[in-house]
This record gives C-alpha cells, structure tokens and sequence, in this order.
C-alpha cells in the first residue's frame, strides 16, 4: 500500500518558513520548476510496463479532480515558479472532454510550457488544438515500429492509429519525443526500426530503461536492457555524437545527435545511473495526490483541500511547499529495495507517466 502522509506534520526546519515569493526548492536545494499533471488513470491501451495483468481498479469518478480543480492548482503551481506543466495519463485523451482543460489552461496561462505525453492512438484529430494552443512538445510513447511487437506489448494492435499521429504532429511543425521503454526479449532486436527513425524524422527518440514499478508488470532481470547496451547497440549501426545542446531541455535524457540523420537518439538511465541531483519535478495524481518522488509512495492529498472552502490558494502553496521539502533522493529508494521487488507499489498508469 502506498502512504498518506499528513502535510501539516512539523518539518524542524527552514522550508516551513520560506518566503511566499522564495523558490519551491526542496530540502536538498533543488528548485522545482516543473509539473506532471495526470488527467486520467483510464488508458485504451495495456501496456506491460505500466499496468498489471490483474484487473485494474480505476479511480471512481467523484474522486478525480475536475478540470477547473486542475486549473486552480497549476495556477498555484505558478505563483511558486513552475514554468513548465505536461499533461500526461493514462492516456490523457481517454477522459471526456481533455480538449476543454487545453483551452482551459491557454486562456489561464498564455505563457506556461505547456506539453503533453500521450500513446497517439487517439491523438490525430486533436493536432489542431495542440498547435491552436501553443503546446510546445508533445512525448509520443512508441516501444516499437513491428506491428506485431506493438500489439504484443500493449494489447492493441493500433500501431497505424499512432504512426498517423506522428505523421501529423510533424506535418504540424510539433516538436515530437518519441519515449520507448527499453525491453531485452521484447523490442532489443528492433534497432534498425529505431536508428531508420532518427535518421528519415526530425523527431528526439529515447531509450528508457525499464523501471521496476509496481507488482505484475512484465519487469525482471531477463527483461531489463541497460542503456549501456542500448547505445552500444545503436553505436554498431550509426555514429552518435553528444548534442551540443545537451542541458535541462533535454530533462534526463543525455542526447546525441545522428550522423547525417534529421533526429537525435537519447538515453534516460532511470535505473543505472541516476540522475537525481538535477530532478527538477513533482507529480499530481488524477484523484488530487501530490508526488514528490517518482519511487516514494508517500503522496500528500490535495483533493480535500481544494474542495474545502476555508482553503485559500495560499494555504494550499504552503502544503505544497511542506510537502517539496521532503522530497526524497529516488535512486537511494531504488537502491534500499530488496532484490527483484518494485521499487514502489504504485503502478505508473495510477501515478501518470
């Protein structure tokens, strides 16, 4: 079971008295200027890296957050320096009427980062908006190019659904990150799919390393791929050279670019190199449960507050700083973990991708 924690609970130190107009900095003085913000934990597709193969038990519907609730808290969210907010899921398309939280947030928020991770395969007609509200990048989650592949790891075979939304987030001048979970036995033979990719598409394509989280996901020893081997791989096909730009745009990933491609390859080594010390983000839950840590199962439940009257936005950027001060080391988390466990029980189609 993952924690409730109360948030008003004593700290004993600075971060309960920062400056309402400080930095939301954490307690080991990282600023965090960025928010994932899941809209739905419903998903259309059955991803074996994200969800379990046992019946999913989705959030009841009084319990999610409406839209005008999110709005509120990005809004909060901004007054402590959060420039840059991704909508993510589930997939964030699967809720009814996601469309109206994108005008929502634009017309708030005209200068907000404002992106998007979704799977694509409801994605196409909504091109038009994304670009109509200026949203910046949009993260296309696509482990394989192999129809069959595809189909395998998340149970529906819309392989074309998702290569008509890259074609047109590209027709629309979108900047495109093409996210594939890294999967030895699953998707480690498909090299030539991904380096044809990089080299025909100006999109930014990263391995990520599989992550252990949850129980009854397709993770194990045999089926994590280190981005080690990842690289070494790609390196036998096409020569990488690192990206000069290579800073916190490219958040975790170490980027490189493709000779005589029109894309970049990256690597974002979650598992085996951690970059903590630069993590910059929190995490919302669809239901209202703020996040620190993508590791730590300890969430701090906003949706009470919102919901009550005598909470101003003040008070609630208190809690949200109470809460960013304990905010965890993750790859000392992953490393406390006992041999082949998950390193939370919280699976990423409950948290938000």
């Amino acid at each position: 079971m993952y924690a409730c924690v109360n948030p008003f609970a004593p700290l004993g130190n600075s971060a309960a008295k920062a400056d309402a107009h400080s930095p939301l900095c954490d307690g080991h003085g990282r600023v965090v200027r960025y928010l994932r913000l899941s809209v739905t934990d419903r998903c259309n597709l059955r991803c074996a890296y994200c969800r379990s193969e046992i019946n999913q038990k989705f959030i009841p519907h009084p319990k999610v957050l409406r839209y005008e609730e999110m709005a509120r808290l990005v809004g909060m969210m901004a007054s402590l320096g959060v420039a840059k907010v991704r909508l993510t899921g589930g997939e964030p398309f699967a809720r009814k009427g996601c469309d109206e939280l994108l005008h929502l947030l634009h017309s708030r928020f005209p200068s907000l980062d404002l992106r998007l991770t979704t799977n694509g395969t409801l994605l196409e007609p909504h091109i038009p908006l994304l670009r109509s509200v200026g949203v910046s990048a949009v993260n296309l989650s696509l482990d394989s190019f192999d129809r069959a592949t595809f189909a395998r790891v998340t149970g529906r075979d819309l392989l074309p659904d998702v290569l008509a939304s890259l074609d047109g987030l590209l027709r629309a001048g979108i900047r495109v990150k093409i996210n594939a979970v890294a999967m030895r036995g699953v998707n480690d033979h498909q090299m030539d799919d991904f380096v044809h990719a990089v080299r025909s598409m100006p999109v930014d394509l990263r391995f990520i390393e599989f992550m252990p989280m949850g129980s009854g996901t397709l993770w194990g020893p045999e089926t994590f791929w280190p981005a080690a081997d990842i690289r070494a791989e790609a390196e036998r096909r096409v020569r990488l050279v690192p990206a000069q730009d290579a800073d916190s745009e490219a958040g975790p990933a170490r980027m490189f670019s493709v000779e005589g491609g029109k894309g970049r390859m990256g690597f974002i080594t979650a598992v085996s190199c951690h970059f903590c010390n630069s993590c910059n983000r929190l995490r919302l839950t669809s239901d209202g449960n703020l996040r620190t840590c993508l590791f730590d199962d300890r969430e701090y439940h906003l949706r009470g507050l919102l919901r009550n009257p005598r909470f101003d936005d003040a008070q609630l950027a208190r809690v949200v700083r109470l809460a960013c001060a304990r905010k965890p080391i993750g790859a000392e988390l992953l490393k406390a973990r006992k041999k082949g466990a998950a390193v939370a029980a919280k699976q990423m189609v409950g948290i938000g991708g």
